[in-house]
């Protein structure tokens, strides 16, 4: 079963569209479906070549420096008739032959007629260290876990996903609300979503789950350079998640005896994997966004279900009700900030919170957005508009009138007044909307 890279599916559409595509290079964590996109990206083509570099017979085709004979070899190798038109060449698990790495740059000199796509497991960890992809020669785009509107079309739910994308839901809310908790506890996994689609049952996928630890786990030496390095790489990937959307302390991190040095370094590493992300904040309300690097950052984990099961609070969710009142609100948080990364295929583009500049100040905005030239404050939170302190002292120093405060209730937009006195426009928005919101804030700014 295909279903959940749709976005994904536009941009590459995009790239092939280019006269001046370039390789490009698919980067993401573990199981977030590049070989699957690729697979049927495929289908628009006449001819496709496929390479696994996994298997030494494909690896040793790259033994020929000559790229004009290579591609003969390969034509050759995957037994189809060569055509110097509509060909797509996928390179998949690249990061077994520096070799192949290193001829991506002739292939858009000396063949611009193919289309030449490359990924693999572990490649972040392994860009700029082992491997050293030509600058200026290659894309890249970057894959993350499914969002909202395509755990809907993954389930069959294709009605309701076009129902959101027109933001015109209010007749079927609570019908949303049904399906973003599922989607809150199964996740956007492709493989989970299609063990769910098949029973309607949560707990279906739990041996899914099990596995992808797994594999991360087993990976940790391929991450670390060195025995310490892979002992606190290991302990974050077992600890970890019960601090998802939590600022957190490199220094001894999750009770742990290790140093602020070795943390830090550990989770960097595991970062440009994809499998978390470190969100620091800025103390600004205008661009350029300027993260500061000495503040806790939010730990943000690749996926929501998966944070779910290895934290242990699936249960609390069962039997949460509201999606606010779960674990201190941090679940509702998080999925929040994986709607915001779903929408994203710019590789090395991070979240931010806000903080107030002031010394042993309090304020907190959960998220900070920026769209065109403005900076747009993100609560997530129920209650009265009285009780949104931080975005008030956010928005009495921002250049515009827009907040957004994402809850479980229905699209409103509320006229709000500061203690100060300056007058905002508070947009409410239902979460399954998040992943709506620049075609929302585009009818208000």
């Amino acid at each position: 079963m295909y279903f959940c890279a749709q976005n994904e599916t536009k941009i590459i559409e995009r790239w092939k569209e280019s006269t001046e595509h370039k390789p490009l290079v698919l980067r993401g964590a573990r199981q977030v479906g590049k070989t699957t996109l690729i697979n049927h990206f495929a289908t628009g083509f006449d001819n496709y070549l496929y390479l696994n570099l996994d298997r030494k017979r494909d690896r040793d085709l790259f033994v020929e420096d000559d790229i004009p004979t290579l591609i003969d070899k390969i034509h050759i190798h995957c037994r189809k008739k060569k055509k110097d038109k509509d060909t797509l060449l996928f390179i998949d698990e690249i990061q077994n032959s520096a070799e192949a790495v290193r001829l991506l740059r002739y292939f858009r000199e000396e063949a611009p007629w193919l289309y030449v796509v490359a990924a693999g497991s572990l490649l972040e960890t392994l860009i700029d260290t082992h491997l050293s992809f030509p600058v200026g020669r290659v894309e890249y785009m970057a894959l993350r876990p499914c969002s909202f509107i395509e755990f809907l079309n993954g389930i069959g739910e294709d009605y309701d996903a076009d129902i959101v994308k027109t933001q015109n839901a209010d007749a079927i809310h609570d019908r949303l609300m049904n399906h973003f908790m599922n989607y809150i506890l199964v996740g956007g996994m492709p493989e989970a979503i299609v063990k769910y689609a098949e029973r309607r049952d949560v707990l279906a996928v739990d041996t899914i789950y099990s596995s992808f630890r797994n594999a991360y786990s087993d990976d940790v030496q391929k991450y670390a350079r060195n025995k310490t390095m892979a002992a606190v790489i290991q302990h974050i990937i077992k600890e970890g998640w019960t601090y998802a959307a939590e600022p957190i302390s490199f220094n001894k991190f999750a009770e742990s005896n290790y140093r602020s040095r070795e943390v830090g370094e550990a989770f960097r590493t595991i970062e440009r994997a994809l499998l978390l992300e470190l969100a620091y904040p800025v103390t600004s309300e205008q661009i350029p966004l300027m993260p500061n690097y000495r503040r806790k950052p939010k730990l943000l984990w690749l996926d929501t279900g998966l944070v779910n099961y290895y934290a242990g609070v699936r249960s609390e969710i069962f039997n949460g009700g509201d999606i606010m009142s779960v674990w201190k609100g941090r679940i509702a948080e998080h999925i929040v900030a994986q709607e915001l990364i779903a929408e994203n295929f710019e590789f090395g583009d991070r979240r931010n919170y806000w903080l107030r500049d002031k010394v042993d100040a309090s304020a907190e905005v959960d998220f900070v957005y920026q769209y065109g030239n403005y900076v747009i404050p993100i609560e997530v939170k129920s209650g009265t508009n009285s009780k949104l302190r931080s975005l008030h002292q956010f928005m009495d120093n921002a250049p515009h009138n827009i907040a957004v405060r994402v809850w479980s209730g229905k699209h409103s937009v509320d006229d709000v007044t500061t203690p100060s006195g300056k007058s905002f426009k508070l947009v409410n928005i239902p979460f399954y909307y998040v992943g709506q919101i620049n075609a929302i804030l585009s009818k208000l700014l």
